[in-house]
């Protein structure tokens, strides 16, 4: 089972793109390829912590073409598989790589859609018998005025839980900025995990992001989840849906 948003740093990267790209002569966007890179004290995923409360490191790159199509990967270590290691049955994987695809778009100045596929991919050895944690989901969001509403559903197991296809999440954020360089960042969210009893929770944000000049960029934010103790709690005795604070430090380029 994964133990664990991107960065907002990933975020203000792709929008920095879509926003400060220069106009071809016929007015129409530019292709572009946009990155970032994040340091982050604790990665967190749908509230849920993929590094054991310890630090990662966290690599972007994406390909925005004119027509709205977008390819991309993105990375981070990552500990809650390996976590679950036992002296019989050992697990290698410390690394997340991600990989998608989507189009995206808007209907006049105020209304704005992005539909794809990603695959979350953690590269090492399994024994025997382990479900396999390697994801796929379809995704589909609409946003309007710093509202996005974000529906993604599973297609095959939800990372490591045994007969959880079709298990979906459902993410509303709000992001506005209420002064120069500082934007409010809002989310709330609930992940539904298909046949397996207890393992469905709710996740909460509260955060602010400060821009600054050249792409860099620091976040702050108090994260919480309802998730149960008896389901999200590691070998080491760790509950990873605990409320936690976040501070992140970006680089979008």
């Amino acid at each position: 089972m994964k133990r664990c948003m991107r960065g907002m740093v990933w975020g203000m990267a792709v929008g920095v793109a879509s926003t400060a790209t220069p106009a071809l002569a016929d007015d129409a966007p530019a292709s572009a390829v946009v990155g970032s890179v994040a340091v982050v004290n604790d990665y967190l995923f749908r509230g849920l912590s993929q590094t054991n409360w310890k630090p990662a490191v966290q690599p972007g790159i994406e390909y925005d073409h004119a027509s709205g199509w977008y390819v991309g990967a993105w990375g981070s270590n990552i500990s809650w598989l390996s976590d679950a290691s036992t002296d019989a049955a050992r697990i290698s994987s410390s690394v997340e790589l991600d990989f998608y695809t989507g189009y995206r778009g808007s209907f006049g100045s105020d209304i704005s859609y992005d539909v794809g596929i990603y695959e979350y991919y953690y590269p090492g050895s399994y024994p025997a018998g382990f479900t396999r944690p390697y994801t796929t989901e379809v995704y589909g969001s609409l946003g309007y005025k710093g509202v996005t509403l974000k529906y993604s559903h599973a297609l095959t197991n939800l990372f490591g839980f045994t007969d959880s296809k079709n298990s979906a999440y459902v993410d509303l954020s709000y992001n506005v900025e209420f002064s120069p360089g500082w934007t409010l960042n809002l989310h709330a969210g609930h992940q539904k995990v298909r046949h397996v009893a207890g393992a469905s929770y709710s996740d909460w944000k509260v955060g602010v992001t400060r821009a600054f000049d050249h792409g860099y960029s620091v976040s702050l934010g108090y994260y919480d989840t309802h998730a149960s103790r008896s389901v999200y709690t590691n070998a080491d005795g760790h509950f990873v849906g605990r409320a936690t604070g976040i501070l992140t430090l970006g680089k979008a380029f």
